[in-house]
C-alpha cells in the first residue's frame, strides 16, 4: 500500500498544520506592514526577496513553455498577490480575506470546467453554489459592509488565483523552485511600475517603512513563499494533492483566530454562517475531488 492510500502520517500532518500556520500568520504580519507599504509595492518587494534567495537555483523552461510560464507570473504572481493584500489593506480585518480567499476553489472548478472540458457532479455543483451562498451571506457581516468594496477585490483575487491554478496545472518540464523564481523575476517589474502608477508616493512610504514594513516582505517571502509553498511541494511528492488540499481548509480558521486574539476582529453571525458555507462548500469539493482520485480508471462513477 502507498503512502496515498495510507494516509498523512503523524510527521507528515505535522507538516501540513506548518504550512497553515505559516500562511495564516502571514495575513497577520502582512496586514501589520501594509500599514507602512502600499499593496501592490508590498508585493513587489516579497517579489525582490524571493528572487534574491531563488535566482541561484531556477533552471530554465522548456523553450515552449515561456509563454504559459509568463501569463501564470503575471496572473498569479502580480494580479492574484497585489489585489489579495489590496484587499486585505481595504478591510481593515483579517477574518473576510483569509474565508473569501478560498472561494478560489469552487472558481477553479468551474474555470477547469470551462476552459478544459472538465465534468462535474450534482455533489459538486451543490457544493459551489454554497460555497457562492455563504460568500453573499457573508457579505451581511457589519465588518463586510463597512467597506463593501473590499468584498469586491477579494472575489476578483479569487478569480485570478483560480485562473492561474488552471493555467499552472498546464505547465510542464518546470519544477516548483524554478517556478517560485520566475514569478518572482519575472512578476518584480510589473510590480513597480503598476505601484509607481496608482500608488503614488508609494516608494517614499518604502523609505520611511520600518522594521514593521519589511519584516512582514521578507516573513511573506521567507515563510508564506519559499517554505509554506516548499512544504507543500514535500508533502505532494508523498501523496497526492487531493489527499493534501482538504488539510489546507487549517489556514483560514487560525487566521481568523489570529484576527480576533491580534487584530481585534469581531466576527457577526452572518460571518460565521457565511464563513461555514464558503468552508463547507470547499471541504465538500476538496473531499470529492479526493474520491476521484482513488477512484480505479475503470470505474464507472461519475466525475467528481
Amino acid at each position: 500500500m502507498n503512502a496515498g492510500a495510507r494516509g498523512l502520517g503523524g510527521r507528515d500532518f505535522t507538516l501540513v498544520l506548518l504550512i497553515c500556520l505559516f500562511w495564516a500568520v502571514n495575513l497577520l504580519t502582512s496586514a501589520y506592514a501594509l500599514r507602512e507599504i502600499p499593496p501592490f509595492l508590498f508585493t513587489g518587494v516579497r517579489m525582490a526577496f524571493l528572487a534574491a534567495l531563488l535566482v541561484w537555483f531556477v533552471k530554465p523552461p522548456p523553450r515552449a513553455q515561456w509563454p504559459l510560464l509568463a501569463a501564470v507570473a503575471l496572473v498569479n504572481g502580480v494580479l492574484h498577490f497585489g489585489t489579495s493584500f489590496l484587499a486585505l489593506h481595504m478591510a481593515g480585518n483579517l477574518s473576510s480575506p483569509a474565508i473569501v480567499m478560498q472561494s478560489y476553489v469552487p472558481m477553479a472548478a468551474l474555470l477547469a470546467w470551462w476552459l478544459l472540458g472538465e465534468r462535474f457532479a450534482w455533489r459538486t455543483g451543490f457544493a459551489i453554489a454554497l460555497s457562492f451562498g455563504g460568500v453573499l451571506v457573508l457579505g451581511f457581516d457589519p465588518m463586510v459592509l463597512a467597506v463593501p468594496a473590499a468584498l469586491a477585490v477579494m472575489l476578483v483575487s479569487s478569480l485570478l488565483l483560480a485562473l492561474g491554478t488552471v493555467l499552472m496545472r498546464k505547465l510542464r518540464g518546470i519544477d516548483m523552485i524554478s517556478q517560485q523564481g520566475w514569478t518572482a523575476i519575472i512578476g518584480l517589474l510589473p510590480l513597480l511600475a503598476i505601484s509607481a502608477v496608482f500608488e503614488p508616493g508609494s516608494f517614499a512610504q518604502l523609505r520611511a517603512a520600518s522594521w514593521i514594513g519589511w519584516g512582514g516582505a521578507l516573513y511573506s517571502a521567507v515563510f508564506a513563499s519559499l517554505l509554506g509553498h516548499g512544504v507543500f511541494y514535500l508533502l505532494v511528492q508523498r501523496h497526492p494533492v487531493a489527499q493534501v488540499t482538504p488539510y489546507l481548509l487549517i489556514t483560514p480558521v487560525i487566521a481568523v483566530a489570529l484576527g480576533i486574539v491580534f487584530w481585534g476582529d469581531r466576527p457577526g453571525p452572518a460571518m460565521w454562517i457565511g464563513g461555514a458555507m464558503v468552508l463547507g462548500g470547499v471541504l465538500v469539493i476538496a473531499l470529492r475531488t479526493l474520491r476521484k482520485a482513488r477512484t480505479p480508471v475503470n470505474d464507472a462513477s461519475p466525475a467528481a
